[in-house]
């Protein structure tokens, strides 16, 4: 019943578009800024490290984030929703810390012997050197960008760009039961009861698939940012 609507498979196309391109640009800065600052000889390392913390307890707010979205050109746009948090400041510091911990600067030193450069090295070397925290990263970016629908609520006003996730939503909201079918409540029950697990299932398969190919480098890379901080 619920895979005939179109509206469901048109949210599907959309969250899977948000899902790939905001992972990875979620990735190509986090990475990035990740790298960069975990090598110590980056000038103003402590300042900039300072600037992102400050970001995790002090928010603008929803109205000025707005106004700024919309002065911006950017409400009810593909751009919203893949832009929106393009570094999470905490799987920043993880990154930070995986290559803190696991890219020495002696490795560095040797390939700048070798006539590398720093591009030259992360991209050859220490990207290739960490698949694990690579495929942890995929896997929160991808799972945050499927489940998400908070920025759709806010940000979105046309329904042919609404994410799988809020088109969810609105379906459940119409099938709640109301006054006047109180005389069929029990079938209206079992029918939302019924939705309900049915949105479960179409909302887990696609991260259930993809977990088994990444579950191997998984609980290595969580471990970095758990152990050492």
């Amino acid at each position: 019943m619920m895979l005939a609507k179109s509206e469901i498979w048109r949210g599907y196309g959309n969250t899977i578009l948000y899902t790939l391109t905001g992972t990875a640009i979620n990735l190509i800065f986090t990475i990035s800024a990740g790298y960069a600052l975990s090598r110590k000889t980056l000038p103003f390392r402590s300042a900039i490290n300072m600037f992102f913390l400050l970001t995790m307890f002090i928010n603008g707010g929803l109205i000025p984030t707005y106004l700024l979205m919309n002065s911006l050109h950017l409400v009810n746009t593909f751009a919203i929703m893949v832009l929106m948090g393009g570094v999470n400041v905490w799987n920043f510091i993880i990154c930070r810390t995986f290559f803190e911990t696991n890219i020495p600067t002696e490795v560095l030193e040797a390939a700048k012997i070798d006539g590398s450069n720093e591009l030259i090295f992360f991209m050859r070397i220490a990207l290739p050197l960490s698949k694990s925290i690579l495929a942890v990263m995929t896997l929160f970016f991808a799972v945050e960008h499927w489940n998400g629908y908070y920025n759709a609520l806010v940000y979105l006003r046309s329904e042919n760009k609404y994410p799988l996730q809020l088109v969810l939503r609105n379906l459940l909201l119409t099938t709640q039961l109301s006054p006047e079918t109180s005389d069929s409540g029990m079938a209206q029950l079992l029918n939302l009861q019924s939705m309900k697990y049915g949105v479960i299932v179409i909302a887990s398969v696609p991260v259930l698939i993809l977990y088994p190919f990444i579950q191997k480098h998984f609980v290595k890379g969580v471990m970095v940012g758990a152990i050492k901080g």
